[in-house]
């Protein structure tokens, strides 16, 4: 008798109606979902779990049954609105694989190591940033220094220049051919170094 409960529980599965070939039948159940699979039960049309376990990812709920268990999913689902499912079964399969990694902190010692990470990047970021500022700051002082330096060659220059002009005679006439200086004052002047 246990045989003809196993054929015809067969034959009712994958009954033949006649409809157009392009739906398939209404009662016939192609694949189990990944639950019914590994519970090793008959999926049933309006199985809770076969639209959040397909067949194709059977560790999914292996994973989720090993920390929950079947009864506790199940119950879970039908107590929350249809909407709310899907973002009830991701969050207990990321549990599961994380209490499967790290049995002691699950799910939390993840939080914790990112949230370690983040300190340790703030960090970072903070010494990265006070590095930059002090960078800026140096160039400042830099630029103020070559900025004096010129202003001081530029002044030396210029006293130089209106001493040498003072010294000469004035009878003389001054003038500048291909960088040589004509007249009773000496070239040295105009060769100064501008920059020291």
């Amino acid at each position: 008798m246990g045989s003809r409960n196993t054929t015809s529980t067969k034959t009712a599965l994958y009954t033949y109606s006649p409809s157009p070939p392009s739906s398939p039948p209404a009662a016939a159940v192609l694949s189990p979902c990944a639950a019914c699979k590994v519970l090793r039960r008959r999926c049933v049309d309006k199985c809770v779990l076969a639209p959040y376990f397909p067949p194709t990812d059977p560790q999914k709920f292996t994973n989720a049954h090993r920390v929950f268990g079947a009864s506790n999913i199940i119950k879970l689902l039908q107590e929350i609105p249809v909407s709310q499912r899907a973002d009830a079964v991701s969050s207990m399969v990321y549990e599961a694989n994380a209490r499967i990694r790290d049995p002691v902190y699950g799910c939390a010692g993840a939080i914790f190591q990112l949230q370690k990470q983040v300190s340790e990047l703030q960090a970072q970021l903070a010494r990265a940033q006070a590095e930059a500022v002090n960078v800026q700051a140096q160039n400042a002082n830099l630029m103020a220094l070559i900025c004096m330096g010129m202003s001081h060659t530029l002044h030396d220059g210029a006293a130089l220049a209106v001493d040498a002009l003072a010294a000469a005679p004035l009878n003389e006439s001054f003038s500048l051919d291909d960088g040589s200086l004509h007249g009773g004052a000496s070239a040295a002047i105009w060769e100064a170094p501008i920059w020291t």
